[in-house]
């Protein structure tokens, strides 16, 4: 009780500095580490903006099929122009050795996105909030523009069900290319009909 005390009268933003240190050492770590956050958090979702553009650069790097290590991150890094903080070695291998392991990105990747969206709805509440001490518009206008924006908040949070597009491209390419090498006449499910097995 007395933590949740303190955080309501301190006003911190929902955040876990572990959590967005842990995500970017993970995929430090791990290729497959980049796929599984990417798929689940944004650059945006960080509360600490220096580890939202490292996310952004690495998730750049992987997706243009550069190697993303810590030279080549550093390398990308200095590219843009970041602070030298963030581009030096220390800062990159930091988050590397804040890793207690690459195989949990996905809860930590989860845990990201959920203080991300506290912070949204509280943002949201607060303009609310306003709003209706403007009364400067209808109840009735206030109310739907309210639905309509929690509603949006809702379906823009991730579930971590979506399939990146180049993985989509790929599984589909490895099925055409398993149906190339079949000898036989059905690619799919046969029918039992040979003319209907044919023709499909």
């Amino acid at each position: 009780m007395a933590a949740l005390d303190e955080a309501i009268v301190k006003r911190v933003l929902p955040h876990s500095m572990e959590a967005e240190q842990s995500v970017i050492g993970s995929m430090i770590m791990d290729a497959q580490a980049i796929v599984i956050a990417s798929e689940i958090i944004s650059g945006e979702d960080f509360y600490n903006k220096q580890y939202g553009v490292v996310f952004e650069t690495m998730v750049e790097q992987h997706n243009s099929g550069k190697p993303v290590d810590i030279v080549t991150l550093q390398n990308s890094l200095k590219e843009k122009n970041v602070p030298q903080e963030v581009s030096s070695l220390e800062f990159i291998r930091d988050l590397v050795t804040n890793v207690p392991t690459s195989a949990n990105v996905k809860s930590y990747a989860t845990i990201v996105a959920e203080k991300s969206t506290l912070r949204k709805l509280i943002r949201l509440m607060d303009e609310i909030e306003n709003t209706c001490y403007a009364e400067k518009e209808p109840l009735e206008d206030i109310l739907e523009d309210t639905e309509k924006r929690v509603f949006s908040l809702v379906q823009k949070r991730n579930t971590g069900e979506f399939v990146p597009i180049r993985q989509v491209v790929m599984n589909a390419m490895d099925k055409i290319e398993m149906a190339s090498r079949n000898k036989g006449s059905v690619t799919g499910v046969a029918t039992g009909f040979t003319d209907l097995d044919y023709r499909t």
